[in-house]
């Protein structure tokens, strides 16, 4: 039995383990593919707060070597159901495909990964010449060519973003039209170096070891082009894994788990924190700072459940 189970060992996983051991509570980390989460994927982070430059995987190694120090037990393994048991211990059961672990209290961080083009090489060119974040790594893209993929708010406030600094933006939309909000509309189609391009996919990729562009296709002809670009972000949403979570904690109607600033899932003892739940903002800092929040709210939940038992 364990104080605290922790769902992902990305950045809010990592950080709530750390501040839990510090807090004297026993703590389980389990993770089902990368320790460190999305963030591995960063070949440079220059957002970090007290870090001017650091990779993404050097960042994660830190958290990880750090919540192994304090205490934390990690367990490489991938979660299948999630129960929670009456009053008046409420007892987490998380029932993984290596085994079944229990817990006082839960935190769920399992993150939410990028929805992916699904074209031959994707995957290869991750975070060297395929990024989903503009925030975190336009600035490498400065005065160079890039495409984004999508026609929501999210892809329009990124091509927004790129332009400032790019010299040329490619917005390549599988639709008629654009889906954004129109005032984001109306920004985009008054930048000189954005380019709008509708009713067209990305086919593939041009270059075997290097990033050099996509190949894209009319919808409505299939006719192709190719577009030498220096960098492709893909904006075309997000997917949450919360599917395993269900029981113990409320969706929204795109599957993020509903909790606030607080974390609390509405489920006494079970708590979300970082890119899993409902939220505006998903970056390392916002996930470090629920971790946080996360583990200080579990702790409390503990310490409350002993004061009532003694």
């Amino acid at each position: 039995m364990y104080d605290i189970i922790i769902i992902g060992a990305g950045p809010a996983g990592l950080t709530a383990a750390i501040y839990a051991r510090r807090a004297q509570k026993s703590v389980l980390l389990i993770e089902k593919s990368t320790f460190g989460g999305q963030m591995t994927f960063s070949p440079k982070i220059e957002n970090y707060p007290g870090i001017s430059k650091i990779s993404g995987s050097e960042l994660a190694d830190g958290m990880v070597s750090q919540a192994i120090e304090q205490g934390a037990e990690l367990e490489l393994d991938e979660v299948v159901e999630v129960t929670v048991g009456g009053a008046p211990d409420y007892i987490k059961t998380v029932k993984c495909t290596g085994g079944v672990y229990t817990g006082r209290a839960l935190i769920i961080a399992a993150g939410a990964r990028h929805r992916m083009l699904g074209v031959p090489n994707e995957e290869k060119f991750i975070g060297d010449g395929i990024s989903y974040c503009a925030v975190c790594d336009g600035a490498f893209y400065i005065g160079k060519t890039v495409a984004v993929i999508g026609g929501g708010n999210s892809a329009l406030q990124e091509a927004l973003l790129l332009s400032d600094t790019c010299k040329k933006v490619i917005v390549v939309q599988n639709l008629s039209c654009l889906t954004g909000e129109v005032k984001l509309q109306q920004q985009l189609y008054q930048r000189d170096n954005i380019e709008v391009i509708t009713e067209t996919v990305v086919k593939s990729i041009i270059g075997d070891d290097k990033f050099e562009g996509i190949v894209t296709e009319r919808v409505s002809d299939g006719t192709t082009k190719e577009h030498f670009v220096d960098g492709m972000f893909v904006a075309i949403g997000l997917v949450p894994e919360n599917d395993p979570y269900k029981n113990v904690a409320r969706l929204d109607e795109r599957g993020y788990i509903v909790a606030d600033e607080t974390c609390a899932t509405g489920t006494p003892g079970v708590f979300a924190a970082g890119d899993c739940r409902t939220k505006g903002v998903r970056q390392i800092t916002t996930a470090t700072a629920d971790g946080a929040v996360a583990a200080l709210a579990a702790c409390r939940f503990i310490d409350e459940l002993s004061a009532v038992s003694v």
